[in-house]
């Protein structure tokens, strides 16, 4: 009698025990499932988002997104309201489902990632400023042809088609270089690829006098307009 006593408040413990096992349980799968569903709607890459890109633009281009996730997995400024981007340039790769934090938006003075800039195979890249109106419809990717105007005030195709990598931002080496404190209005500054040519000749020929640039679209054409290396003024 005692035996079967003691077998029947064993199994009651085990029971009990069972009983509060499954109870933790479910309120782990509960707590769980509120996680899961506790989402906020972040504004996200849905194509990439290359360093340079400006952020309006990348909104413009359909690149931009606003996506639901879950709270506990929102980086440090994300969210939906887009003003803290605005004006803002990419300053490193964004690749699709990325959430956009202003960590890595900048302005025209903060330098790139130089590593993840989209450089054509075998090119260099070198930021310049040219003669261009400020608000100048020039996006990384365009293709533009430069010319120089020398001292006789005579201006020559120098080089007939480059391509744009990034626009309004510098490299890291060349932003350290610029007054802070200078308040003058400015077009941004172009970050182009360039052969080892190109590239010196471009420098030769800022030394003689200014340079500008011309939008070209797939079926402009350009053609030397002046004797000489390069097609330099002389």
């Amino acid at each position: 009698m005692d035996r079967r006593r003691l077998l029947l408040v064993v199994a009651a413990m085990i029971a009990a025990l069972g009983v509060a096992l499954v109870f933790v349980y479910a309120q782990g799968a509960e707590t769980r499932a509120a996680e899961k569903f506790d989402t906020v709607k972040v504004l996200t890459a849905s194509q990439k988002i290359n360093p340079g890109e400006s952020f309006d633009d990348a909104l413009k281009g359909g690149k931009v997104t606003l996506k639901r996730i879950a709270r506990a997995q929102l980086l440090d400024g994300a969210g939906q309201d887009a003003d803290p981007l605005r004006g803002k340039i990419a300053l490193t790769t964004i690749h699709p489902g990325e959430q956009l934090i202003p960590a890595k938006f900048g302005g025209a003075g903060d330098p790139l990632d130089v590593a993840a800039l989209p450089i054509p195979s075998g090119m260099l890249t070198k930021t310049e400023d040219f003669n261009l109106p400020l608000g100048a419809f020039i996006l990384p990717g365009s293709e533009v042809a430069i010319f120089a105007t020398g001292e006789n005030e005579r201006t020559c195709l120098l080089l007939p088609r480059v391509t744009v990598v990034a626009v309004g931002a510098e490299l890291a080496n060349e932003a350290e270089d610029q007054d802070a404190t200078s308040e003058v209005a400015k077009a941004p500054p172009l970050t182009i690829a360039l052969t080892q040519v190109d590239f010196q000749a471009l420098e030769d020929a800022k030394r003689d006098g200014e340079l500008s640039v011309a939008l070209l679209n797939s079926a402009s054409k350009v053609r030397p307009s002046c004797s000489g290396s390069g097609g330099a003024p002389q």
